[in-house]
């Protein structure tokens, strides 16, 4: 019995990871028809690459589909960029792709490849290297075609946003041989001009319409510049070495134009806007000094010696009054007491208790006799009634005690 047995899955997975760590099958160009092509729900494409020789199942992840620049249908032919693996569960590899193009266009892609990672290493698309857009822009330079869209819009869009603007058109060849080259010599003619900003592009195309854009002397040139490029080539989904290396990259020439001028519109609506709320808070301001004027005013005018006087005037006045009705007052309390001290004295008048019949006895000194015990047989009294006084002389002498009757 043999010793070493392995799994099915061992197996599978030995062999995958031999694909894994062979360098040329993790990143292969692989051209082929499309055949038994399905878009799946979830997203994938799942088909099939076939030659005169062979077939080779593949498939493109949902996440991968920016790849893919195309509606793929069966019968294109086309170059896959991806890796060989095996697919475990069945024990069957396949290409995994991460970028389809249409056979044609294959060879200049890699090349489009192979330069934008020489200048990659290289530095030139750096973002520290990359320099501003200036907001404001008196002059700008274009270098494109002088027929076509990418032209009109620049202008028309340029204009429309600030017809101030002076716009320099290098007429240059985008297309074809000696495009590359007329190109540059636009570039160089713009920075000897000193324009502020120059915009360089053309409409879109195919990746061969758009190769002078990704030639080596354009990058160069762009990345050399001392005015700062915006780069406008083709559609939104076209990219080229030129974007990488420019400044500024724009999605299309009307874009760029966007970009480079400003809205004198918008400029406009902000110093309006600056202005209404320069005026608001100036009448703010204003406002709020008239109101701490008018708080001096009416304090300088309370501090004044003829407001003092007044104002002394009319606290002696209420004083005045205060104390005459508090002299009234006390007048008005002294004269009932006065009222009431007057009426107990009338009641203690002894000519008020002689009115009554009482007399007041009194010796021959005349002094009040209210007690026998002081009086002897003999003594003569005075006796005072209320119409007159009677002599008279003790006779008898007869105590009693009335207080205790």
């Amino acid at each position: 019995m043999t010793k070493h047995v392995y799994t099915v899955g061992q197996v599978n997975a030995y062999i995958k990871n031999m694909f894994t760590q062979d360098f040329m099958m993790n990143r292969i160009y692989v051209k082929g028809e499309v055949s038994n092509c399905k878009y799946h729900t979830s997203g994938h494409i799942y088909f099939t690459l076939k030659d005169e020789k062979g077939a080779l199942n593949a498939v493109l992840f949902a996440g991968h589909r920016k790849g893919l620049g195309f509606s793929m249908k069966n019968g294109d032919n086309v170059i896959v960029l991806g890796s060989i693996s095996v697919y475990e569960r069945d024990g069957k590899y396949q290409l995994y792709a991460r970028e389809i193009l249409l056979d044609g266009a294959g060879l200049l892609y890699q090349r489009f490849e192979a330069l934008k990672r020489e200048l990659e290493e290289m530095g030139m698309f750096a973002k520290e290297y990359k320099q501003p857009i200036p907001k404001y822009i008196r002059t700008l330079g274009i270098v494109t075609a002088a027929t076509g869209a990418a032209i009109r819009d620049i202008q028309n869009i340029s204009s429309r946003r600030n017809p101030y603007i002076q716009t320099i058109l290098y007429p240059a060849l985008v297309q074809g041989e000696g495009a590359a080259a007329s190109i540059v010599n636009g570039i160089h003619a713009m920075e000897q001009l000193g324009v502020d900003v120059i915009i360089v592009g053309r409409g879109g195309g195919s990746i061969e319409d758009l190769w002078a854009f990704n030639e080596e002397i354009v990058a160069r040139a762009i990345f050399d510049c001392n005015v700062p490029i915006i780069s406008a080539v083709g559609h939104e989904t076209d990219t080229t070495i030129a974007d990488y290396v420019a400044d500024l990259r724009a999605p299309t020439p009307s874009a760029a134009a966007e970009l480079a001028v400003y809205d004198i519109r918008e400029l406009e609506g902000q110093l309006l806007a600056l202005r209404l709320e320069l005026n608001r808070r100036i009448c703010e301001k204003l406002e709020r000094s008239k109101e701490r004027v008018q708080q001096y005013q009416s304090r300088l005018k309370w501090l004044s010696p003829t407001s003092q006087l007044n104002e002394k005037r009319q606290i002696t006045a209420d004083l005045e009054e205060k104390l005459k009705l508090w002299m009234e007052q006390q007048l008005t309390h002294k004269k009932h007491e006065l009222e009431l001290l007057a009426s107990r004295l009338d009641a203690l008048s002894p000519s008020k208790k002689l009115s009554q019949g009482y007399a007041f006895v009194a010796d021959q000194e005349g002094h009040s006799v209210r007690q026998v015990e002081k009086l002897r047989q003999g003594d003569m009294l005075q006796i005072y009634m209320s119409n007159g006084k009677v002599q008279a002389q003790v006779c008898e002498i007869e105590q009693s005690n009335w207080a205790g009757q």
